[in-house]
C-alpha cells in the first residue's frame, strides 16, 4: 500500500493480527473509522480553537487509539504529539502540529478507502 518511497499509512498484517485475521471485522471497523472520522477531527480542531487542554488530551487520545486499530504509526504518533501538548498544556507548534495528523489522516484515509466497497 505504499506510494513510491513513502510507508505506507496502513500496517495491514498487524491490523489483520488484531482482529484474528477476520478480513470482514476488519472492513467493519474500517467502515466505522471512515464514518466516524470527521467528528474525531473536529473534536481535536475544537479543543484547539478553544485552547481547552484537557480536551485536546481526550480527542487526540481517543483519535490515536482509533488510528491504532490499523497499525497506522504515522496517524498515531501525530496524535500522540497532539494528546501531549494538550497533558503539558502546551500551544507553542500546535499548528505544525495538527498539519502533521491531517497529512498522515489524508494517507491513512485513502489507503481504508481501498478496503472498502467501492462506494468510497
Amino acid at each position: 500500500m505504499a506510494v513510491g518511497n513513502q510507508a505506507a499509512a496502513i500496517d495491514l498484517p498487524l491490523a489483520l493480527s488484531r482482529v484474528g485475521g477476520d478480513v470482514a471485522l476488519l472492513r467493519d471497523i474500517a467502515q466505522i473509522f471512515f464514518d466516524e472520522h470527521p467528528k474525531m477531527l473536529a473534536d481535536v480542531r475544537q479543543a484547539l480553537a478553544d485552547r481547552d487542554s484537557p480536551g485536546l488530551e481526550q480527542a487526540a487520545h481517543f483519535l490515536k487509539g482509533a488510528v491504532a486499530n490499523f497499525g497506522a504509526a504515522r496517524a498515531s504518533e501525530a496524535a500522540f504529539v497532539l494528546e501531549r501538548m494538550g497533558r503539558e498544556r502546551r500551544w507553542d507548534g500546535w499548528e505544525g502540529a495538527m498539519a502533521d495528523l491531517e497529512v498522515a489522516m489524508e494517507q491513512l484515509l485513502g489507503e481504508l478507502a481501498s478496503l472498502l466497497p467501492p462506494s468510497h
